[in-house]
Order: structure tokens, then sequence, then C-alpha cells
């Protein structure tokens, strides 16, 4: 070997031989620090909840014992976790449109970056304001430090004594038992479920995406021992935008599961659910001249949407089930999509003029399994494939594979450490996206591509 590389395997050996020695792994700091639980009290591997996991979240952050209240706690303990990944990265695409050098028009290139980057900030804080009083706040950032509240809730927990009453409102994650937020891989073209964001090509339906935390009011009921779990969400339809941009339109999500005890198998669980809503086609407008005259010498105005304004409301639906499945260190998730839009929606046509002819509801139907090996409480491996495939064009003219998504997801995550201070994780991921007829100019298959290695810590 050359003398870099022999430095370079010293490195990674001294890497492995140090991290390898190390084999405490607690729980999530925010809470551990209150309870003093491990890791694999509430986790199957960060952040990735298990039963015991679920069911203290469902309790609203509680063990259901008499030091739930924080006046229990050391008046030092603030449950505050940040949460940030430095990586290295590696983005390519096969057509991005561009200027050809000749001047011959726009054409399409494949365009691939690598370097250095950083994630953006999660600085988590929750738990309870007094026994079954509950509440989560999340301020989270992009990479330029750019802040928005990603989740802003209280909740009530257990009216009357009963489990079955348990009420939220604010912004926060749908009650997906497959949790996007609480996701393993956080690649750019991996770090997110792609049919919770599916929207049909040439469709303007923003609202109907289960992957964005929504601003609503939630009701959720589960048995003691939280094996039967049901809820019921309204939210406005702004996917998750805060001002009331869109005006008065809701929309309603239902979930139900049951799980079962499979004797040395563990816990299964199986479920469905349904996403029922209508949202504005069109919004009131406010025309006004910019100053600035065509060279023909004829005014140009400009057009703004009117915020609140919005109206024509059409009607839009996402409806599935899922399944939680473990065998021994081996466990995979399913998950199952029917879609379908407003043909309004679906040929991006405002209310109150004609539809494009032979204009009709896109739908389509779509898939993910996912799975993870957990080879010991601090190595995992991780194998996603997903699949959307379009059963109905909105306009018949649009080829029936249109916006067909493909995508496969690897990586392993390796768990240091993992005490009531802190996490930490040395995360590696590869991921592949393939979508029918999109790209830019030539309306051929655009694929991309990233791969990722990266320090994923909390404190």
């Amino acid at each position: 070997m050359t003398a870099f590389r022999r430095c370079l395997a010293g490195a990674l050996l001294f890497l492995f031989l140090s991290f390898g020695c190390i084999q405490d792994a607690s729980a999530l700091p925010a809470f551990a620090r209150k309870y003093g639980l491990r890791c694999s009290a509430c986790h199957l591997a960060w952040p990735v909840l298990n039963d015991f996991g679920m069911r203290f979240r469902d309790n609203g952050y509680q063990l259901m014992n008499e030091k739930d209240a924080p006046i229990w706690q050391n008046n030092g303990y603030w449950p505050v976790t940040f949460r940030i990944t430095p990586n290295w990265h590696r983005e390519s695409s096969n057509k991005v449109q561009v200027d050809t050098a000749a001047g011959a028009g726009a054409g399409e290139v494949q365009v691939t970056s690598h370097g250095y980057d950083i994630s953006g900030l999660d600085f988590h804080t929750g738990g309870t304001l007094e026994k079954n009083l509950s509440f989560y706040v999340l301020p989270s950032s992009d990479s330029t430090g750019a802040f928005h509240f990603e989740t802003v809730m209280g909740r009530l927990d257990n009216l009357f004594g009963s489990t079955w009453l348990n009420v939220k409102l604010g912004k926060f994650e749908l009650d997906n038992m497959i949790s996007e937020k609480r996701i393993l891989t956080i690649s750019n073209n991996g770090g997110f479920y792609q049919l919770y964001h599916f929207v049909p090509v040439g469709d303007t339906n923003v609202f109907g995406q289960m992957g964005d935390n929504q601003l609503g009011m939630e009701w959720m009921g589960h048995s003691f021992n939280d094996h039967t779990r049901v809820s019921a969400a309204l939210v406005s339809s702004n996917d998750g935008q805060v001002g009331l941009p869109n005006g008065n339109s809701y929309s309603g999500f239902f979930t139900a599961s049951q799980a079962f005890d499979a004797g040395g198998l563990g816990l299964q669980r199986i479920g469905g659910y349904a996403f029922i809503g209508e949202a504005p086609t069109n919004t009131l407008s406010l025309t006004a001249p910019t100053g600035e005259v065509t060279a023909t010498g004829v005014p140009i105005v400009s057009t703004t949407p009117v915020p609140g304004s919005g109206f024509g409301n059409k009607s839009f639906s996402r409806e599935g089930f899922f399944g939680l499945f473990y065998v021994k260190k081996f466990d995979f998730d399913v998950f199952y999509q029917h879609g379908s839009d407003d043909a309004y929606f679906g040929s991006a046509t405002v209310a109150g003029t004609p539809l494009p002819t032979g204009a009709r509801n896109p739908t389509w139907n779509g898939a993910f399994i996912e799975s993870h090996y957990t080879w010991n409480p601090q190595l995992i491996f991780i194998q996603r494939s997903e699949w959307v495939r379009m059963s109905q064009q909105a306009l018949p003219t649009n080829p029936s594979n249109l916006g067909n998504i493909d995508a496969y997801t690897f990586g392993y995550r390796w768990y240091p450490i993992m005490t009531s201070r802190a996490g930490f994780a040395w995360h590696n991921e590869y991921s592949w996206v393939r979508q029918r007829g999109t790209s830019p100019v030539t309306a051929t298959d655009l694929s991309s591509s990233s791969l990722m290695l990266g320090f994923d810590f909390d404190f």
C-alpha cells in the first residue's frame, strides 16, 4: 500500500478499536436524564421506538408513576436535546437542464457534486408540565440556520382517568405508525418516504402530504397495554403552514391498529389509515402596476394572491394499511397507499374554469418495505424499497407510467455511545430514486442518487 493508504487504514483501525470498546448504550438524552432508563428500554435503534417506547409516548411521555410531574425532578433538569449531523455527501442527477455550449438551446447533462457539509439543527424539548399534561416543542433549522417550528403541541392525557381520552392541539406529526420523523435514513434522497409526499406530475395538490407536520387537533385512545390504538385528527388544509394562508378548508386523518403477541417472535402490529379532505384550487388576487412597460408601451402588472382567500375546494384521499413485524433480530415495516385527487387538482385547473377535455381524477398505488437487522444494540443495518405506480392519469394524453417512482436505500448506523447525556452514530447510507418521464427537457426518466457518511449526534 502507499503511505497514504497505510495511514488511512491505521486511522480507521484506531477509530474502530477506540469506539468499539465503549459498550454503554442508554436512552435518548432528554428523557433518559429524567427517568434513568437505558436506550434499549424505549428504542429499537435511536431514534426508532420499540413497543415500550410507543407506550411511553402514548402515555404523554410518562411512566405513569408518582414521579411524572416535573416538580419531582432536580431543579437542574432541563428536558432538551440538540441534534445535528456533520457529514460528507455526494449528490448526482442524470438529467439537469443547462444551456448548451453551442448556444443551440437548452439541453440535459449529468451533474455530480460532493464535499463536506452540515445538516440542519433540531432543538427538541418535551415532557410534562404536570401529571397528565404534556408538551413537545421542536424549533428546527435548515443548514443555513433559518429556523421554523416543526412541532408545537400541548396534550391533555388520560382525561377522566381513561387511556382512551387523550387530546392534543398544535402542530404535530400525523399519527403514522411508521414515523417519518423517527426515520433511520437521513440522506437527501433517502431521508423521507416518497409515498408520504407523492404528488402526480402536473398535480397542484400539496395539501395531502402525510409526511409533513400538520396544524390541528387530535384525539387518540389506546388500551392500557397499548396493543389497541385509535386516533382521529382534524387539520387545516394548509400543509402545516402558519397564518391561515388558504382560508377555511379542513381535512381528517384517521388511524387504527392492533398489536398481537407472536410468542418468541415478539409483538407484531397491523393497522389502517385514511386521510380524507378538501383544499382550495383558487384564491382571490390583487393586480397592481409594476411601474414598467413592455417594448410596445403596454403597462406591466403583477398579480399577488390574497392571503386567506382560498376557494373552490376540491377533494382528495389517501388510504391504506401498514404492518410492523419482528423476527428476532430482523424486523420489517410494510406500508401501502391508494391515493386519489380531484380532476381539478390533477389537471392544474382552478375552480370556475372548464376542465380540459377528458380530465379525470388521478389515482395511484404505492408501497414500501423497510427492513432492519439489529446485529447488536450498537449496530443496525437498514434497507428500504419503495414503489409508486399511477393507475389513472389526470389527462388521457399523458403516458400511463408518467411519474412512476422506484426508490432504494441501503445503509447502516453504528452507535459507539448512547448515554443518558449524549448519543452518537456513525451513519453510512446510499439511496437512489428514479421517476418516469420527468426530465426537464426530453421528458425521459429522471434519476438521482445520494451517498452520505456522517456523525449523527445529539446532546
